[in-house]
């Protein structure tokens, strides 16, 4: 049962450009209309090249059991994103990244029908591999599995997906062709 007593989750609020300009309590930054807030999302890949998903726990929150990226969140007031990221892989997957880099940005407003919540973020994105056995936490995670682009599309048709998930995923290309090469086709 989670403590009444625990301090709020507090996110950092920022402009169009991505500058810093307060903070705000995380539940609060994606009540409709959302305020502008610094995220991370991570893509993680195995040596044949093939990105880890997660199925959010059914618990959460925000969008439970529908699939995302390897792993994505908040970084806390003042964290470097990059910092943010490698913590709540290892929070989430029980593993280190490997060889984890920056991918730019993206910006985006996704409301989510479901949950009546707003996704308006400025979104760092990282790309890497993953080389050790995951050992997910079943608060944050239901599910994994590994994928082939194609797999991924034939999923993406099937499943439900994250609002975020393809935004993030095209923008992150780029630095994904870079760590996984031609031949995997992403």
């Amino acid at each position: 049962m989670a403590n009444s007593s625990a301090a709020p989750i507090m996110l950092e609020l920022v402009d169009e450009d991505g500058t810093t300009i307060g903070t705000a309590e995380k539940l609060s930054a994606h009540v409709p209309p959302g305020r502008l807030h610094r995220a991370f999302s991570v893509f993680l890949f195995d040596e044949e090249g093939r990105l880890l998903l997660q199925r959010r726990a059914l618990g959460k929150y925000h969008s439970p059991g529908v699939w995302s990226n390897t792993c994505c969140g908040h970084p806390y007031p003042e964290e470097p994103p990059f910092a943010a990221a490698a913590r709540r892989v290892g929070e989430e997957l029980g593993v280190a990244p490997s060889l984890m880099g920056e991918a730019g940005t993206v910006r985006y407003n996704h409301p989510d029908p479901d949950s009546g919540l707003v996704e308006q973020e400025f979104n760092h994105l990282f790309v890497g591999l993953v080389r050790d056995p995951l050992r997910p936490d079943p608060e944050e995670i239901a599910e994994t599995v590994f994928v082939t682009p194609e797999e991924l599309e034939k999923r993406h048709a099937e499943d439900t997906f994250s609002t975020w998930f393809m935004t993030v995923l095209d923008a992150a290309r780029p630095a994904v062709r870079e760590v996984t090469g031609d031949g995997a086709g992403w």
